[in-house]
């Protein structure tokens, strides 16, 4: 296999920080462009992995850190945005997508690993409308592209399992709406594995792959569960839909957003999908339930 420089977006996040390592353990040399270098932000990433700072939305620093680069992976994405007006997804998702596909054309690099969403383009909601015209865009760009549309990303600190066990230390009860929105979740390892192997198989070009667990689950089933890893007894309220709609309306103005108003659109679209992306790439599903107490960091149990 050979060896590639490899420039990320990114990289600093959720599945960065189990990519970044992965990719230096192929031998690859790896780039993580960020836009302020902390000090928190150097330990999030192993020792070999090159840190470069400046502003994503530059043309010229994107297009410099570009130069001797074999292929981009962009990674980059936010879950909520200020206000509801759609243009904070907008301009993360497209915005930065093209920067990065004019930068890639300036450069003459070819080779871009595009982080998407499943479902990107349907429903109502900004984030998912953004991510499939940012998904558009690179189609249209005549670049070597791939596309992962993952469900919900499932792995230590994830914004799954690790946000709603946040949420269940202090709530005796915990009420939801679209209690039975379904949802896929796929294991961090194995995105990371499809996108270690779509960087070395040039068969991976042009082709969009849905990242989805073996387990269907329910939002509800979801909650209950992250309960009972950690030894908790709580109830979980599936709430009408009218209710559904006052907490949302009603997290859109609490700190952190712990739900939003285009989180309950989204949810009106079921996370699923009938094809087995990490199948085409040679990946057997990894099973997210009996891997709780891993995510959580709670002791196993018999």
């Amino acid at each position: 296999m050979a060896h590639q420089h490899v420039v990320i977006l990114g990289g600093t996040g959720f599945v960065g920080r189990h990519l970044v390592p992965r990719l230096l353990g192929d031998g690859h040399r790896v780039t993580v462009l960020s836009r302020a270098l902390h000090a928190d932000t150097r330990t999030a990433l192993p020792p070999g992995a090159e840190l470069r700072e400046g502003d994503p939305f530059d043309a010229g620093f994107l297009r410099d850190a570009f130069e001797d680069a074999d292929a981009v992976i962009n990674l980059v994405g936010i879950l909520n945005e200020d206000g509801d007006s759609g243009s904070g997804f907008e301009r993360v998702f497209i915005g930065l997508t093209e920067a990065v596909i004019a930068a890639m054309q300036a450069a003459g690099v070819r080779r871009l690993l595009q982080m998407s969403a499943l479902h990107a383009g349907e429903g109502d909601s900004h984030y998912l409308q953004a991510r499939g015209r940012a998904e558009r865009e690179v189609l249209a760009s005549r670049l070597d592209w791939t596309v992962f549309r993952p469900s919900v990303i499932a792995g230590p600190g994830d914004g799954l399992f690790c946000r709603f066990d946040q949420l269940l230390r202090i709530a005796p009860a915990l009420p939801i709406g679209r209690a039975d929105a379904r949802f896929q979740p796929v294991w961090v390892g194995d995105v990371v594995e499809a996108f270690a192997r779509a960087l070395r198989d040039p068969a991976s070009i042009g082709q969009r792959y849905d990242l989805v667990g073996p387990e269907v689950l329910t939002l509800a089933e979801i909650v209950r569960m992250t309960a009972q890893a950690r030894g908790r007894h709580r109830a979980v309220i599936a709430l009408p839909e009218v209710l559904g709609r006052l907490q949302a309306e009603i997290g859109e103005h609490l700190p952190g957003k712990p739900i939003s108003r285009d989180n309950w659109r989204s949810l009106q679209t079921d996370s699923v999908s009938d094809d087995d992306g990490l199948a085409r790439l040679g990946i057997a599903r990894t099973a997210v339930t009996p891997l709780l107490p891993q995510i959580l960091g709670a002791p196993a149990r018999g």
